[in-house]
């Protein structure tokens, strides 16, 4: 009995397998027919990119569709090499997904494509770009033609690897509104991983967050030892606490994960200015005269300047518009406390400056 049992159900297993394979043998079978091809722009354009129209569009690209064997959702990439390019290492310019034929590029797209593909600012070079399209990754097509264009780059993105905090508590500026004019932290010159805020603080608490408009993350802490909270499903670090109206000097080392909080009591009495202003050859004034910096109506002593266009050079911040009281730094984005001309590599920048201590943080917004 057992034997006919074992031989019914291998003559089960054999049947469904026929069946399986017959259902596979069935299945349509997507083939690919003709490649997309560019219809617009023209060929031979010359694009010269502007740093100040950076977010404009600079060229619009439509396309035949991509024929298949059957109805499909088609992605379309726009790849772009340099002239004479074999494509393998080209770079991406724009995606259009849902089977659009068409898609627009804004200027720092194709600036940074450029700067990518080995362009150097001001200098004109040409290029190529296809028209390539997938079915979820795959059957792909590319153009067999391709449109030629010259380019000529302005400087692209200046390599930034720095996290930035901010202050948020009714103990700050902001109150506990996550995106409300924050107090950055002033990171160190030369060790990323410290960070101090020397000024006025209110009677309340506070904690510090990376991303404007974000809980998380979010260090918060107790008796010197800092709590780090990485994603908002964490808990939720105990505020630090400033036990009186005052000046405070507060630092804390990420790595270290510890902070410290002193009254400063110089802050009190620390003198104030009508203006402050950055100044030198990166700037657009040059040496000549100064660009006003805004001062905070909650601390006399912090200076802002939003997105600021800057040339490679240096830079100092004055007061009052003359040489009497001047702050410079050494190292690029943060620092200060010293009277050396701070590095400026050519980009836009969002400024800040506490004139307590003379630290700056600059970063880069392109």
């Amino acid at each position: 009995m057992k034997n006919i049992y074992k031989v019914l159900i291998a003559f089960i297993g054999v049947i469904a397998v026929s069946c399986n394979a017959d259902a596979v043998d069935e299945r349509p079978v997507l083939n690919v027919v003709t490649a997309p091809e560019i219809t617009a722009p023209a060929t031979g354009q010359n694009i010269v990119l502007d740093v100040d129209k950076a977010g404009e569009e600079v060229l619009k690209f439509t396309w035949s569709a991509a024929d298949y064997s059957m109805p499909v959702a088609v992605k379309y990439t726009v790849l772009i090499d340099k002239k004479g390019g074999d494509f393998s290492a080209a770079k991406t310019l724009q995606t259009a997904l849902n089977s659009s034929t068409e898609v627009s590029v804004l200027g720092r797209e194709l600036n940074q494509a450029a700067i990518d593909l080995g362009g150097k600012p001001e200098v004109a070079a040409e290029y190529e770009v296809k028209i390539k399209s997938d079915v979820s990754g795959g059957f792909t097509q590319i153009s067999k033609g391709s449109i030629t264009m010259t380019v000529t780059p302005y400087t692209g993105r200046v390599p930034y690897d720095f996290v930035d905090w901010y202050l948020v508590g009714d103990a700050t500026v902001s109150g506990w509104d996550n995106n409300k004019g924050n107090q950055i932290l002033f990171r160190s010159g030369t060790n990323a991983n410290e960070y101090t805020f020397t000024g006025f603080f209110k009677k309340g608490y506070f904690k510090a967050i990376r991303d404007l408009g974000n809980w998380a993350p979010m260090y918060g802490g107790a008796n010197g030892s800092l709590a780090y909270r990485g994603t908002d499903a964490d808990a939720d670090p105990a505020s630090i606490e400033i036990p009186a109206d005052g000046y405070y000097k507060f630092k804390m080392d990420v790595q270290k994960l510890t902070y410290t909080l002193e009254p400063y009591a110089a802050g009190a009495g620390a003198a104030t200015y009508t203006t402050v202003g950055i100044i030198g050859d990166a700037t657009a004034k040059g040496w000549d005269a100064s660009t006003p910096m805004v001062k905070s109506t909650f601390n006399a002593h912090i200076w802002t300047l939003g997105v600021t266009s800057l040339n490679d050079g240096g830079m100092k911040f004055r007061a009052n518009d003359a040489w009497d009281v001047s702050w410079g730094g050494k190292t690029a984005f943060s620092g200060g406390g010293t009277g050396d001309n701070i590095p400026v590599a050519k980009s836009k920048y969002v400024i800040y400056f506490n004139d307590l201590d003379g630290s700056y943080v600059m970063i880069p917004n392109q």
